[in-house]
């Protein structure tokens, strides 16, 4: 039985494996889900996620199922497992997207259906995955690429630093002092073999980067902290003054992107930014997953 709750429990190899997967046509993959149904279980909302996912599961001759948090309790009426327990009745896959990384973990656990992340407060996969084909889209290779992360070290950086790293790219990140990656984060890395380059200016991590990536300083479950996060990130806008130090660089963004804030219109909207089929290939990552468990199922 395979999961997938992060980058790092894929190989280098199933990584590249499912790269190829998600830039082959949709037809090529045929209907392995053909007759089954996928839970996608949401406790807290999502405009590309639940998109991508429903489309993919679809393509791939299934049926999603979108389930509330209002609908199961995780944790208030049902325990976790109970929840996956009954889910794995119905469904090939559990697909949930969720504040507590734990939870997801509780699911896989029991061994009863392919558990797939659609976002924790961990990490984002399949955001990190639909991020390096696009680079390979772009600009052919991740291999030797510099990815420059400018913001907050949080689950999006994390993920996509395993991702980078593994497919042979140099991941830079820059953020204000307490807002870079933990110990505990700089140590996961390195047990996976990802090399880091930590910036404490901006300026410094754009140089000559082949990628410009940056995500919103308040993410979902944070906006008690949004007047402080404003402070703490000054001066780290992706700007045209910063973008200047990139003159090659593509500029990506997982979504939702606050305009004046993290990045300047006239970056996000600009001839550089490629955030649409960034956004496109959300689609292509589940559906390289969906595909990848359940070959020969």
């Amino acid at each position: 039985m395979r999961h997938l709750l992060e980058i790092d429990d894929l190989t280098p190899g199933e990584l590249e494996h499912l790269c190829e997967l998600a830039l082959a046509p949709p037809e090529s993959l045929g209907a392995p889900l053909a007759g089954r149904g996928v839970a996608c279980v949401f406790t807290k909302p999502s405009a590309r996620t639940r998109n991508s996912t429903e489309m993919a599961v679809v393509q791939l001759g299934g049926h999603p199922v979108y389930i509330t948090n209002d609908e199961v309790g995780i944790d208030t009426r049902e325990s976790a497992e109970d929840v996956g327990r009954t889910l794995a009745c119905y469904h090939a896959t559990i697909c949930a997207r969720v504040h507590d990384h734990r939870v997801l973990e509780r699911m896989a656990a029991l061994d009863l259906v392919p558990v797939v992340n659609l976002l924790s407060d961990a990490g984002h996969p399949l955001q990190a995955i639909a991020d390096v084909i696009t680079i390979r889209a772009e600009l052919g290779s991740v291999k030797d690429r510099v990815v420059a992360y400018v913001g907050d070290a949080n689950n999006v950086a994390r993920s996509l630093a395993l991702a980078v790293g593994y497919l042979g790219g140099e991941m830079r990140i820059t953020s204000p002092p307490g807002y870079g990656f933990s110990a505990t984060d700089a140590d996961r890395l390195a047990a996976a073999g990802v090399p880091l380059v930590v910036a404490e200016r901006p300026e410094d991590a754009l140089r000559a980067a082949d990628v410009v990536y940056t995500d919103t300083w308040t993410s979902m479950g944070q906006e008690a902290e949004r007047e402080q996060r404003l402070r703490a990130f000054e001066g780290f806008s992706v700007d045209e003054r910063l973008m200047g130090l990139a003159p090659a660089a593509i500029f990506l963004h997982c979504l939702p992107a606050h305009r004046g804030e993290e990045v300047a219109a006239s970056v996000i909207d600009g001839g550089r930014s490629r955030v649409w089929p960034q956004a496109a290939n959300r689609l292509a990552s589940i559906r390289a997953v969906l595909a990848w468990l359940h070959q020969g199922s």
